[in-house]
């Protein structure tokens, strides 16, 4: 039985098998506790923490001080929103974007049920904040600004440099949520001046249940209340034993996507343009999403609804991929973030997001496309 064509990346991606090989010595005979320093078990796996941690560190511009593991980038967004929240009680301001992730959306909905005020932005037609609103959305008590880098839906990547300098400006804390940046696009937080950063691997090919926060130390020390009490470890503000294996194929995944990012970046931007070049003839498509600041992984897409159904129908069991319209409900839910861009209801419904990766090949996105075309032809 063939397996379908995986073209859902943005959902999660194959832990590559260079980083199972670097794991697996720390499931057996390195299996020591990183917090028990009172022998060699605990100082080995001590130090493949802490060299993971300095290859993160390296690769978002920071000291190795300033980050912190976690469960992965919902974990590190509710710690960074609900910590600095927790930590700075007299400015009772967040402003954030209605496009970000349910991750970022979730807590800030929590403080609002708690009393805080929370701005949602939106955002122009093609998914970029509009620089001007953000200016006008900061106010005396705005503690936070939270956007995220690059958007889980449409790929578009919004101006962190130019965020970061309105929120210094203005004396606001930075919070960027970059679980599908990491690895893919240079991320520096000095130069964007970034305080807060959540990160993940399960997006750059690193096993699931481990992400990591970055907290600025100075020129501003960012606070946090811990939201996990216990053990003390990562300076207290996130407890719980460290898990080596996870870490270690973290740093390792991070060490071969910056060592392969040129060359497989432009190798995956010709397969999105070869698959819209493929689709953009069908009558009533339409390509969502900013045309330049976006990531080459995404091709997000709507048919009209009358051929939409076809399409999902076709593809399923064929292709993995992610329709707008998928939820726990099981009833239709048009994407929040398509409806921020203004996308009709029944356009948003009909959307397919299409992740192109480290896997993906020629063939299949040829194939898929054809698969498509069918439907177009035999429905037309």
């Amino acid at each position: 039985m063939h397996r379908p064509i995986y073209l859902d990346l943005h959902a999660t991606s194959p832990t590559d098998p260079r980083v199972v090989a670097a794991m697996m010595p720390y499931f057996g005979e390195a299996f020591g506790n990183p917090s028990s320093q009172g022998h060699g078990f605990g100082w080995e796996a001590a130090a493949a923490v802490a060299q993971a941690r300095e290859v993160l560190a390296a690769a978002i511009g920071t000291e190795v001080e300033e980050l912190i593991f976690t469960s992965g980038a919902t974990e590190a967004n509710n710690l960074a929103i609900k910590g600095v929240a927790e930590a700075y009680p007299l400015r009772r301001h967040i402003v954030t974007v209605q496009t970000e992730h349910s991750a970022v959306l979730g807590p800030c909905r929590y403080l609002e049920s708690l009393g805080w005020a929370v701005t949602y932005l939106p955002v122009q037609e093609h998914g970029l904040l509009d620089l001007a609103v953000l200016r006008a959305a900061i106010r005396p008590d705005t503690l936070l600004v939270s956007v995220m880098a690059a958007n889980n839906e449409i790929g578009v990547l919004q101006p962190l440099v130019e965020i970061g300098a309105i929120a210094r400006a203005r004396g606001v804390l930075f919070h960027t949520d970059a679980a599908q940046a990491i690895g893919k696009i240079p991320l520096d937080v000095e130069r964007m001046k970034i305080d807060l950063m959540s990160l993940t691997a399960h997006k750059v090919y690193g096993p699931k249940g481990i992400g990591a926060l970055y907290i600025r130390r100075r020129s501003p020390r960012v606070n946090l209340a811990p939201q996990l009490h216990g053990g003390g470890q990562e300076r207290g503000l996130r407890s719980g034993t460290l898990p080596t294996p996870l870490i270690v194929g973290f740093g390792e995944a991070i060490a071969l996507a910056l060592a392969e990012r040129t060359t497989e970046l432009e190798r995956i931007r010709r397969l999105r343009d070869r698959l819209w070049q493929h689709l953009a003839a069908i009558p009533g498509i339409q390509r969502h999403g900013h045309r330049e600041q976006v990531l080459p992984h995404t091709l997000n897409v709507s048919f009209p609804p009358a051929i939409a159904t076809q399409v999902q129908s076709c593809l399923r069991g064929r292709v993995a991929y992610s329709h707008a319209s998928a939820c726990s409900s099981g009833r239709p839910q048009p994407s929040h973030v398509l409806r921020a861009l203004g996308v009709p209801e029944e356009r948003a419904i009909a959307a397919f997001r299409f992740g192109i990766g480290r896997g993906t090949t020629t063939a299949e996105i040829d194939t898929v496309a054809e698969l498509i075309q069918g439907v177009v032809v035999t429905h037309a």
